[in-house]
């Protein structure tokens, strides 16, 4: 599952050739792809960091929505991905994040 995400995310950046809003959106997603990014930017508290905490949050508090995510969590509490409620992100941004992933595990960006 880690993997299917991890090249579904790769696919949908490539599929973009200039900046936009869902780039944006998928911005905290690449620190699940880079797990040392991922590491140097919890050492920071960025607010990259904190954004996918909040999306973590979210996922796990909407998993009956999202099915598919109750195994992905798994795998990121796994690479000691945990979330943490540091409200940083809108509701509108989650809501769009939590989709974005779940159709990476749904493999509409798998090539």
């Amino acid at each position: 599952m880690y993997r299917v995400f991890c090249e579904s995310y790769q696919n949908f950046i490539n599929s973009f050739e200039e900046k936009n809003y869902r780039l944006e959106v998928a911005k905290p997603l690449e620190l699940i792809v880079d797990i040392e990014k991922y590491k140097e930017e919890e050492k920071k508290q960025s607010e990259a960091f904190k954004k996918l905490c909040d999306l973590i949050c979210f996922m796990k508090e909407n998993v009956e929505r999202f099915p598919k995510l109750k195994a992905f969590l798994w795998t990121l509490s796994s690479r000691n991905m945990q979330g943490k409620k540091y409200n940083v992100s809108e509701e509108e941004e989650l809501q769009e994040q939590a989709k974005l992933v779940n159709s990476f595990l749904k493999l509409a960006y798998w090539y």
